[in-house]
C-alpha cells in the first residue's frame, strides 16, 4: 500500500508591539518573572481589556501580504481550557469570525511552483509560562508573557513532505520579517510552530487520523520531528495498527516524539463570544493605505533580482531569503555594481562568517555594505588580490576597520611592478629545472606550481595576472 503524508501547520507569530494585546504592560523579553504585569493581563475581577490598535494593523499587513480575504467585521471570542500559566481559565482569541481567511503562499520546490493554501489567521492572546525546578518536585508560574500578541496562522493540509513544510514554515518566516511584524526569533518563541500530521492511501481524499506535534525551536526540529512521526506512523499503518489522535512533544535530545495528551477538538474548549471585547470593525480606508505601504515582498524581490540584475535563481532565492540581508545586497550594489561578484562573496564569505541556527545576523555585521563593496572594488582595481581580499575581510569581521586602513596596516598592497616581479620569477625558474622542463615539453598545468612558488616568496602579495605573464615570457625563452 502506497501512502500519501498530510501536513498542516499551525504557527504562532509574535507581534513586535510595544505593549500586550489587552494593555499596556511591555512585551520586552527576559524582565525578571510577573514584572510586566497588571491586573488586566492577571486577570482580577472587574479589569477590562482593551484591543492594542496596532495588533489588528499587523494583522492586516499578513492577510494582504498572503492574499487572504478581510473579514470587515471580526469577533473575539474565549478558548475554554485549565492550566497553571492560564489565569482567567480561557485564552482570549477569534473563531468563527477570524479578521482573516482563505489565502495563501507560493513556493518553489525543484523548479516546481506550489501554492499552500492559508486557512485562516487570528488575533490572540499568548499565554504564561511554567518554569519547572530542578530540584524539586515544583514548578513556577511567570505571567510576563500572559497577554503578548500573536497571530496564528492556520494552513490548509496541503504539504506533502517534511522538506514542503519546512519551505513553507521558512517562507511565511521571511514574509513576516519582511513586513516588520515579528522578530521571527524561534529560540525566544516569537516564532513557533505546531505541526499537525496525517497519512493516508494515496488516491484517497479522506484524511487519516492526525497527531500534533509541538516543542520544535527550530526549522531543523522542525523537519526531524515530522520526518521520525512520518515513519512511525507508516510502520504502524503498513502493521494493520491505527493511529491514535494524540498531541506529541518533540524530544531532540532522544529524537523521538513523546505522547503528551489526547489531542482536542474545538467543542472541547467551549468556545463562546467574549462580552468583554466589541467586534472589530475594519474601514476599507484603512486597509488601502496598508496595501499601498506594504513593501516589496521576498517572491517579487527574486523575480526582480532574476530579471534586472541578471542573477541566477538560487542566488536570488539565498538573498531574498532574509529582508535585512537583500537590504545589505542592495546598498552594497550601489558602490559596487558588479552583481555576481558581490552576491558569490556575501553567499560565501559573508554568510559563513554571520551564519546561525537559523541565519546570520546581518544587522550587526561590523562590516557596513559600503566597506564590502570598497573590498571588492580594491581587487578589480588590481590593489589586492582575491586571497588576500579574503584575509582583510576576516580582520574587518573582528575590527570592523575600512578595507583600506587593514591593507595599509598591514602591508599587504598587491605587488604588480614587473621588474620586481621578473625578478623572482627567474630565480624560482632557476631553482627549478625539471618543471620548466615539464612545461617547455608542453605539461603546462605546472604553470600552478610556479604562480605558487611566486605567491609563497611574496606572502601572496604578488598580482596573478601579472604572475602568469611574466612565467610565460620566461619560460618560452
Amino acid at each position: 500500500m502506497e501512502l500519501e503524508t498530510v501536513i498542516g501547520l499551525e504557527v504562532h507569530a509574535q507581534l513586535k508591539t510595544n505593549s500586550k494585546i489587552f494593555c499596556g504592560c511591555s512585551t520586552k523579553f527576559g524582565q525578571p518573572p510577573n514584572s510586566n504585569t497588571c491586573p488586566v493581563c492577571l486577570s482580577w475581577p472587574g479589569a477590562l481589556p482593551v484591543l492594542n490598535r496596532r495588533v489588528v494593523e499587523f494583522a492586516l499587513k499578513l492577510a494582504l501580504a498572503t492574499d487572504c480575504r478581510i473579514n470587515r467585521t471580526n469577533i473575539f471570542a474565549r478558548k475554554h481550557y485549565f492550566y497553571p500559566d492560564l489565569p482567567s481559565g480561557y485564552q482570549t482569541s477569534q473563531l468563527d469570525l477570524p479578521i482573516a481567511e482563505h489565502g495563501l503562499i507560493k513556493l518553489e520546490l525543484d523548479g516546481r511552483l506550489r501554492t499552500i493554501g492559508i486557512n485562516r489567521i487570528h488575533m490572540e492572546e499568548d499565554a504564561g509560562k511554567l518554569i519547572h525546578d530542578e530540584w524539586k518536585p515544583q514548578s513556577y508560574v511567570d505571567l510576563n508573557r500572559a497577554g503578548i500578541p500573536l497571530l496564528e496562522i492556520v494552513s490548509e493540509p496541503d504539504l506533502r513532505s517534511p522538506v514542503e513544510a519546512v519551505a513553507y514554515l521558512r517562507k511565511l518566516h521571511a514574509i513576516v520579517r519582511y513586513l516588520d511584524i515579528c522578530d521571527g526569533n524561534m529560540q525566544e518563541g516569537s516564532f513557533r510552530c505546531d505541526a499537525n500530521i496525517s497519512l493516508r492511501p494515496k488516491g484517497q481524499e479522506k484524511l487519516g487520523v492526525r497527531t500534533e506535534l509541538k516543542n520544535m525551536n527550530s526549522f531543523r526540529n522542525v523537519q526531524r520531528a515530522l520526518e521520525y512521526e512520518e515513519r512511525r506512523q507508516r510502520d504502524l499503518l503498513l502493521e494493520g495498527e491505527k493511529v491514535r489522535q494524540t498531541t506529541l512533544l518533540w524530544d531532540a535530545d532522544q529524537g523521538v516524539t513523546l505522547p503528551m495528551r489526547i489531542k482536542e477538538d474545538a467543542h472541547d474548549y467551549r468556545y463562546f463570544s467574549n462580552p468583554d471585547l466589541l467586534p472589530v470593525v475594519v474601514d476599507e480606508d484603512w486597509i488601502e493605505a496598508l496595501r499601498v505601504a506594504l513593501p516589496e515582498l521576498p517572491m517579487a524581490r527574486k523575480s526582480r533580482f532574476i530579471k534586472d540584475l541578471g542573477l541566477p535563481a538560487y542566488d536570488a532565492e539565498v538573498l531574498t531569503a532574509d529582508r535585512a540581508l537583500a537590504d545589505y545586497f542592495e546598498q552594497a550594489l550601489l558602490s559596487y555594481p558588479a552583481a555576481k561578484k558581490l552576491s558569490n562573496w556575501i553567499m560565501t564569505e559573508l554568510l559563513r562568517a554571520t551564519k546561525g541556527d537559523e541565519g546570520g545576523d546581518i544587522a550587526a555585521c561590523p562590516v557596513t555594505p559600503f566597506n564590502l563593496a570598497r573590498l571588492l572594488t580594491m581587487v578589480a582595481e588590481g590593489v589586492i588580490s582575491g586571497k588576500i581580499a579574503k584575509t582583510v575581510f576576516a580582520e574587518m569581521m573582528l575590527s570592523g576597520a575600512t578595507p583600506d586602513s587593514v591593507v595599509k596596516e598591514k602591508n599587504l598592497v598587491q605587488v604588480s611592478d614587473e621588474g620586481e616581479l621578473r625578478q623572482i620569477v627567474r630565480q624560482i625558474i632557476a631553482a627549478q629545472p625539471q618543471q620548466a622542463a615539464q612545461f617547455r615539453a608542453g605539461k603546462t598545468k605546472v604553470m600552478v606550481f610556479f604562480v605558487g612558488q611566486l605567491m609563497k616568496e611574496t606572502k601572496g602579495k604578488a598580482n596573478p595576472q601579472v604572475a602568469n605573464q611574466l612565467f610565460s615570457e620566461e619560460l618560452e625563452h
